[in-house]
């Protein structure tokens, strides 16, 4: 029997009869862009998260690239941010013609080190206090924001990351994709910046059926700008007060996530309770499991081990039917796309030496103890023959 990296078809199964009626209730309405669904889900995210406002769009990348656009972030200005990321990341920020700068993960979480943040700004800048700007030295840019990922459902060291935001004012935009619900010191994340950022791709922790995302912030001024990117530049139908885009979370979406958030909390726990089962199983095997920090909450995304053994661990794991992922094989510093940014192999080792490593097991709330079990036999098998 096969083991997907993640099962929606039994997920789908378990909550079939209250979707089946959201989505009914969309058709019968016969409104589906912009309507009381995605008004609902908003209201209703921004509760769970605890931000004042949020605001439904297309897709999580939507999300970042509205979310700078919002925050002015513009050509001529830097973001740091993490090379060990999806592409979304860093390609809305080139996007808006600003410019990344790369800074090497905490080799433990793999989430970007505030520690080599305050190297790179010691080093590389020099703040002028009396405008209160951050400027690199090397490029003559603002370092206008800091944009770190909640990787794999852990929290960043975000309280570091504020202070540090807040000492050389600069904008703080998270990208939570892969951590809804994943909290620090108790506060989810999302609402330590000014924005943060979600994704509800399909396999997320709280996904759709198809692409959608959404902002939260708790800036009346961001959110109200935000609405209108969204909806091609225009508060008014016909009436467009600058260029904006076609960026809107649709109703039958809506009504999906709605009913998916109300067991989200349960599902986490379920993520939760596997990564521990998954630990007591692989313990005292010649592999690294994931580091939960002692201040975070977290929802386990991915259950990501780190492994010399990855290529013949990932080659038993295939033979027996059994899934398994990458996430990043090559850090974006060394993707041809932003090989023109001047970053060389060796600047940013522990991104380097994670993307060789590290490799992802099959992690869902429906995931079986028993198929669990199978998952870690295999690689101990694997790596008996080492």
């Amino acid at each position: 029997m096969l083991i997907p990296m993640v099962n929606l078809k039994v997920q789908y199964e378990i909550m079939k009869d209250e979707i089946d009626r959201a989505i009914k209730e969309v058709l019968e309405d016969g409104n589906f862009i912009l309507g009381p669904s995605v008004e609902k889900l908003e209201k209703e995210i921004a509760s769970y998260l605890g931000a004042k406002y949020a605001v439904g769009l297309a897709s999580g990348t939507d999300a970042l690239h509205m979310a700078l656009l919002a925050c002015g972030v513009r050509k001529g200005q830097d973001v740091i941010t993490t090379p060990f990321t999806f592409v979304s990341t860093v390609e809305t920020i080139v996007s808006v013609g600003a410019t990344p700068i790369f800074v090497d993960i905490d080799p433990r979480t793999y989430n970007i080190a505030p520690e080599k943040i305050e190297e790179l700004i010691e080093t590389k800048t020099s703040f002028n206090k009396k405008e209160g700007i951050l400027i690199n030295k090397e490029n003559g840019n603002q370092i206008r924001a800091i944009l770190p990922v909640h990787l794999y459902g852990q929290s960043a060291d975000i309280e570091h990351i504020v202070s540090l935001c807040s000492k050389y004012n600069l904008l703080l935009i998270e990208d939570c994709a892969q951590a809804f619900g994943s909290e620090y010191k108790g506060r989810k994340v999302g609402t330590f910046g000014e924005i943060g950022c979600l994704s509800f791709f399909p396999s997320k922790n709280l996904g759709c059926y198809g692409d959608g995302g959404m902002i939260i912030t708790d800036s009346e001024d961001l959110a109200d700008k935000i609405r209108i990117l969204r909806n091609h530049g225009s508060k008014v139908k016909y009436y467009y007060i600058e260029m904006g885009f076609n960026s809107r979370l649709d109703e039958v979406q809506a009504a999906i996530l709605g009913v998916k958030l109300r067991k989200i909390d349960k599902f986490n726990e379920l993520r939760r309770k596997n990564a521990s089962l998954y630990n007591d199983c692989l313990r005292g095997v010649d592999l690294t499991t994931p580091y939960e920090d002692e201040h975070v909450k977290h929802v386990y995304h991915q259950y990501t081990i780190r492994t010399r053994y990855r290529d013949r661990i990932t080659k038993c794991l295939g033979n027996e039917g059994i899934a398994s992922a990458v996430y990043y094989p090559i850090p974006l510093h060394q993707q041809p796309v932003f090989k023109r940014l001047g970053f060389n192999t060796g600047d940013l080792k522990n991104s380097e030496s994670a993307s060789l490593e590290v490799l992802s097991l099959p992690m869902y709330p429906e995931l079986t103890e028993e198929e669990i079990q199978r998952v870690c036999k295999t690689i101990k098998d694997a790596m008996s023959t080492t």
